[in-house]
């Protein structure tokens, strides 16, 4: 089969949505659906009813309880938001998004593509573990996308310019799952040593780690070295 993007809905609230998601991923070719903390719990009879001939995206659906979870196996994964972020990260519209992800899956390399709940979007916390942002050019006065119609902007862009990935061997890119090991690893040590104060700044502070780290093309071997670093850092010396 074909590489695609990993289409990740991050809580989603009414089954009809996730439906209806499904109907728009197969509509343009797309199959590799991801659910983070439904709200109605899952599986979910209303998503099934409204998916109608696409039920089969549904039944494959991979279900995990955070961000990391979903994303596990990506190697670059792209945050769709409306709102303007304090986060810096490059900022692509579908096009160019899709044309970017394309090129890395030619690659070898794996895309997910993160999408925000009914009722608030994306958190800044979900977002930090992207490492870029697609915005589409709405109308600023009314912004707001159902979640369905995201994901088919996303998959007809997808799909306007697909083309066979070519024969490649894969970089050594640090998967989603080794970097936030390594994002827990540093948060703890910091943690331990007293770095996060005054307390009422430690979530900024941790949030612009988090996003600090999902930003940097880091290899397998990277975080390891990394990884072994910090231990070395922390480690009690003879004296």
């Amino acid at each position: 089969m074909t590489s695609q993007p990993s289409m990740i809905l991050v809580r989603p609230q009414m089954g009809e949505n996730i439906g209806a998601a499904a109907r728009a991923m197969l509509n343009f070719g797309l199959t590799d659906m991801r659910l983070v903390s439904p709200r109605d719990g899952w599986p979910n009879p209303k998503a099934t009813a409204m998916a109608s001939g696409a039920t089969r995206v549904l039944e494959t659906a991979r279900v995990a309880d955070d961000v990391a979870g979903a994303a596990e196996g990506c190697d670059y994964v792209f945050a769709t938001t409306a709102r303007p972020r304090d986060l810096e990260k490059p900022v692509h519209d579908p096009e160019s998004a899709m044309r970017a992800a394309r090129e890395m899956m030619a690659e070898g390399r794996r895309v997910g593509i993160l999408f925000g709940g009914e009722r608030a979007g994306l958190a800044n916390e979900d977002v930090a573990r992207a490492q870029a942002i697609v915005t589409v050019p709405v109308n600023p006065e009314f912004a707001s996308l159902n979640l369905a119609q995201c994901v088919l902007l996303m998959a007809y862009e997808w799909r306007r310019g697909a083309v066979e990935p070519r024969a490649a061997d894969p970089p050594d890119v640090a998967p989603v799952e080794d970097v936030e090991r390594f994002a827990q690893h540093w948060e703890q040590r910091l943690e331990d040593s007293g770095f996060f104060f005054p307390p009422e700044k430690a979530g900024h502070m941790k949030l612009t780690f988090r996003n600090f780290w999902s930003r940097m093309p880091m290899t397998r071997n990277d975080v390891q070295l990394l990884h072994g670093a910090l231990r070395q850092l922390v480690r009690p010396r003879d004296r």
